[in-house]
């Protein structure tokens, strides 16, 4: 007999282990490490995953139940992948079956149906006329159970739509047996079914069949004559559409046995209506093909490494990526490319479908649930042997993984926020182990934490030492000797003095004047999407806040209202002050609307695009704006960050920041370092081809070393002076961050159990540190303290930060200390969420 593990879809301490259930006989062939299952729990059937198979169990097989059903012939997880969710569930502190979960799209996700069904030992006889007699049944019960028992199964929707009031009766019939409910799991989509036609016979009787007709079918005539000279299948759709007949005519020829109607599966081709070029490799510059050599190397030796690719903007990394993937492909492997969701653009699938054409699956947000979940089948099927993706396609279910490319590394958003709060380039380095893998990290403006585990490597004595190190690997120079843009940073306290009032810099509104005269292209960057920042009365000085977070409201001027970006609330523009019911209301600080607003004023006639999240809601929106500005109906090109990575215009000569300020000064130690960032890549969209690019950074901190050092385009002094402030204030790469946010609509309750999560941790690390006498390994817990944002929708938030470096096993204190709280949870509605090493500390 064989025995399956599964991990059921219940995600509590008490179930966070595998269950053995029975592998029936008829499922023998369908059930392996990594399909999803149906299997009875308790009184319910749920999904769950089988991470396991054994030919005996520790427990009898009398007292085992079989598994009920195989959701999917073709396991949507491997073996490695189930593997990976062990690592990932210790690593970022969650349950096996939410580690799970996140490595398969939505649509497969568990959707659950309960049916009303005649139970088994359901009481009483039949007649000879087949009704039912039940005992001690009133008629309004008998009718019920004989309509039950005639559908087979009900849904408790349809029992209660035919029987609206006999709820007394059917909670009695339920209690007493006769009746039982039962649970099916079942995907949230289904395959797409498209309806093809091809002949039945052959092409002689066809003709035959023709003019044997009567005169008077003349459709059905000219239908058998056009499948005489084209005997492939075609889908009825559009055979109907191209004849100008109705599916009738085609039935009419099926029922006689002359044609075939045959429901076929097809894939949802988000890019079908696109036509792709392809495209050669193009000749590479010097330290490209140094570059390529070294991960071919690698490559060649299947050996796994890492690899830090420091490319300034505009140095070519993407063709040494496509290069790369393409030695990968020739040695029978497979390549997974990630990019930030922002950089996910059309031009960037372009590049990539142009190259390897049907061989390329692409996983993002803006598909739909139906075009991912073919994507993802596509690559179960072995169907395309490269995804590019954001975040979750690293857990594309490859079984001979070559190459993993992460674009952009620096990018927080390769961070999940939602458990298992894991991060997509320590997930890749982990899957990459496995499979004896390359991992190319790429940017201009590498992170520190990654730049530093480059510099930390001790001298390399053997190859297997090399395998392990994180190795450097740099193009400083843009292709064709391209210059990098000329960059100004304009003080914006001398604009003010001078007595500029307007949100453009004097050299950056002369600076778009000149291009919209020369009809070149620019790009304005201000990273704050609505009309202004806050909305403050005058009088008194009162500014409108959500009622339900601690955080003021933004003010969206094209639908006149105000919304807190937190919880989503929506509230209409006040007229009066709430608190003084003065009229003086003003809108302080700049958004995106309100930067389009100005420059329509300023200049008359010109044409701008805005791109934030209000403008890029819709499926497809990203691709029609950008193709719009790529196709010169736009003269400015006006977003937050998704308009600072990516793009790629041989006309932008221009970039402007309106604000360079938005990010420097909030409470997170990596300020300094996403403002670098993010002026680095911005300035990176101008000049890239043969135009010269010019960019005006304005600030109202202009000394700030960030914006120094992101002016000259340098890299080294920037991470010289942040590397220093981070080894004196010892936040990372010098120690690991863990970050415990505790929420609770009552502060006493949340203080109390702050407190005591903190006050234990720090037993189990005095535990802890005997059993490490000798290591340099330190930990420390800082807080409980209210988090920067106090509240968000109606609960109060601490937060604990803890702090360690060393051999210390961190995330099995962590899992112990949260398993002290299982009844606060559990009671009192307090919530814990724990994020390794985080990217946000709000």
């Amino acid at each position: 007999m064989r025995y399956a593990q599964v991990i059921v879809d219940v995600p509590a301490k008490q179930t966070n282990r595998p269950f053995d259930y029975i592998v029936p006989s008829e499922l023998r062939e369908w059930v392996s490490v990594g399909s999803r299952v149906g299997v009875p729990f308790g009184p319910r059937t749920l999904q769950g995953f089988v991470v396991g198979l054994s030919e005996q169990s520790a427990m009898s097989a009398s007292r085992l139940k079989p598994i009920e059903q195989v959701l999917d012939l073709m396991p949507p997880l491997n073996p490695e992948l189930v593997q990976l969710a062990r690592w990932m569930s210790h690593t970022y502190i969650c349950h096996d079956i939410t580690a799970l979960q996140a490595m398969i799209p939505g649509a497969l996700k568990a959707k659950y149906e309960k049916w009303i069904t005649v139970a088994d030992t359901a009481a009483g006889g039949g007649s000879p006329g087949g009704q039912t007699y039940l005992l001690d049944a009133s008629p309004e019960e008998e009718e019920i159970v004989a309509f039950v028992r005639q559908k087979g199964n009900v849904t408790t929707e349809t029992m209660l739509s035919r029987f609206p009031n006999a709820g007394p009766h059917l909670k009695r019939l339920l209690e007493r047996g006769t009746l039982a409910e039962v649970q099916t799991v079942k995907d949230r989509l289904n395959a797409k079914k498209v309806l093809y036609v091809e002949p039945a016979v052959s092409r002689e009787e066809l003709l035959a069949h023709s003019e044997k007709l009567p005169s008077g079918s003349k459709r059905q005539k000219e239908l058998l004559r056009f499948f005489a000279d084209s005997s492939e299948p075609l889908a009825l759709a559009e055979l109907t559409e191209k004849l100008g007949m109705s599916p009738g005519t085609v039935k009419g020829l099926a029922d006689k046995g002359w044609l075939t109607v045959e429901a076929r599966e097809v894939f949802r081709d988000p890019y079908a209506d696109r036509q792709f070029a392809r495209t050669e490799p193009l000749p590479l510059t010097e330290q490209q093909a140094v570059v390529l050599k070294e991960i071919a190397d690698t490559l060649d030796r299947r050996a796994h490494r890492v690899f830090l690719l420091h490319g300034v903007t505009g140095s070519g990394k993407t063709e040494v990526y496509l290069q790369a993937i393409q030695r990968c492909l020739d040695q029978g492997r497979e390549a997974i490319v990630l990019v930030p969701e922002i950089s996910l653009t059309p031009q960037m699938v372009e590049r990539f479908k142009g190259r390897f054409g049907e061989a390329v699956a692409v996983m993002h947000s803006r598909l739909s649930n139906g075009e991912r979940y073919d994507e993802w089948r596509k690559i179960g099927l072995k169907k395309v042997k490269v995804v590019i993706g954001a975040r979750s396609a690293i857990f594309a279910p490859f079984s001979s993984l070559g190459l993993v490319i992460i674009d952009e590394e620096h990018e927080s958003s390769y961070k999940q926020e939602e458990s298992p709060k894991y991060h997509a380039r320590d997930v890749a380095v982990e899957r990459a182990k496995q499979h004896g893998a390359a991992v190319v990290l790429g940017s201009a403006t590498p992170s520190l934490e990654s730049f530093a585990k480059t510099a930390k490597q001790p001298a390399i004595e053997s190859e297997e030492a090399a395998d392990s190190a994180y190795k450097l690997l740099t193009m400083s120079e843009r292709v064709e000797g391209r210059p990098l843009p000329a960059v100004h940073v304009v003080d914006l306290r001398e604009e003010l003095k001078a007595g500029n009032r307007s949100m453009f810099s004097r050299g950056l509104h002369e600076a778009i004047e000149q291009r919209l005269e020369r009809g070149e292209q620019t790009v304005l960057l201000l990273n704050r999407r609505g009309y202004s920042t806050f909305v403050m009365c005058r009088s008194c000085g009162y500014v409108v806040q959500c009622p339900h977070c601690d955080i003021s409201l933004t003010y969206h001027q094209v639908s006149r209202t105000m919304r807190c970006h937190y919880c989503g609330l929506s509230e209409p523009e006040p007229k009066k002050c709430p608190s003084c019911e003065s009229e003086h209301i003003r809108y302080f600080g700049t958004g995106t609307q309100r930067v389009e607003e100005e420059l329509g004023r300023l200049f008359p006639g010109i044409r701008v695009i805005r791109m934030d999240v209000d403008t890029t809601s819709e499926k497809g929106a990203h691709e029609k704006l950008l193709g719009r500005f790529r196709n010169r109906q736009a003269d400015v090109l006006l977003g937050t960050q998704m308009v600072a990575k990516g793009l790629d215009f041989p006309l932008v000569t221009l970039v402007g920041v309106i604000a360079a300020d938005t990010v420097l000064h909030l409470p997170d130690f990596r300020a300094a370092e996403k403002t670098f960032q993010l002026l680095t890549q911005v300035a990176g969209r101008a000049g890239r081809h043969q135009l010269p690019g010019e960019v005006f950074i304005q600030t109202y901190t202009p000394e700030h070393y960030s914006i120094v050092t992101a002016s000259g385009h340098d890299y080294e002094s920037f991470l010289d002076s942040e590397l220093e402030l981070r080894r004196l204030r010892g936040y990372p790469p010098y120690c690991e961050l863990v970050l415990v946010t505790l929420s609770h609509e009552q502060v006493p309750l949340l203080v109390r159990a702050g407190e005591s999560f903190a006050a234990r941790l720090k037993q189990l690390w005095e535990r802890e540190r005997l059993s490490l006498s000798g290591e340099d390994a330190y930990f420390e817990v800082y807080g409980p303290v209210a988090s920067p944002i106090p509240r968000i929708k109606d609960r109060y938030r601490f937060q604990c930060m803890i702090k360690y470096r060393g051999n210390v096993d961190v995330s099995a204190m962590l899992a112990e200390t949260s398993a002290a709280f299982d009844e606060t949870v559990r009671n009192d509605k307090l919530l814990i969420s724990i994020d390794v090493n985080p990217q946000v500390l709000m």
